[in-house]
């Protein structure tokens, strides 16, 4: 199955650029154009990695994140920038993105990363069932 990405950026040649490399990479890849965009579809559909602008317009990428997390904390947000300002690299890892990258990301790098997010998402969904797995058995003398 392939791995289901989002890409929120406002520029729309660079998400459409990025999207078609990706899914030449074997990437299912969902684009918007903005922060709230972002937010809102993540509300209706599951993505496995989240590939999010720092710098939009409106809601911003940071603002964007903090809603996602909110949202679905699970998901690992991989944050992009052209504007990389130490500050916002640190305020994005605090408030849990997966990682930073400058703009414009190299695909493969960017793809490894997405590759990288998805395993640990994957982990933290099996440790989560098997806690609950774990659950169930003792409530039930098993």
């Amino acid at each position: 199955m392939k791995t289901k990405v989002l890409v929120a950026d406002d520029e729309e040649e660079f998400v459409k650029t990025l999207a078609e490399r990706l899914e030449i990479r074997g990437f299912s890849v969902t684009t918007v154009c903005s922060g709230e965009g972002a937010v809102e579809i993540v509300k209706k559909i599951d993505f496995d990695v989240i590939v999010l602008d720092v710098l939009m317009p409106e809601v911003s990428g940071i603002d964007a994140l903090a809603q996602i997390k909110k949202e679905k904390p699970l998901i690992p947000v991989i944050m992009l920038t052209g504007e990389a300002t130490v500050e916002n690299a640190i305020l994005g890892m605090k408030m849990g993105a997966f990682d930073f990258l400058m703009k414009p990301a190299d695909t493969d790098s960017l793809s490894e990363k997405i590759l990288q997010a998805h395993a640990l998402k994957h982990e933290h969904e099996e440790r989560i069932r098997q806690a609950e797995i774990e659950n169930i058995l003792k409530t039930r003398g098993w």
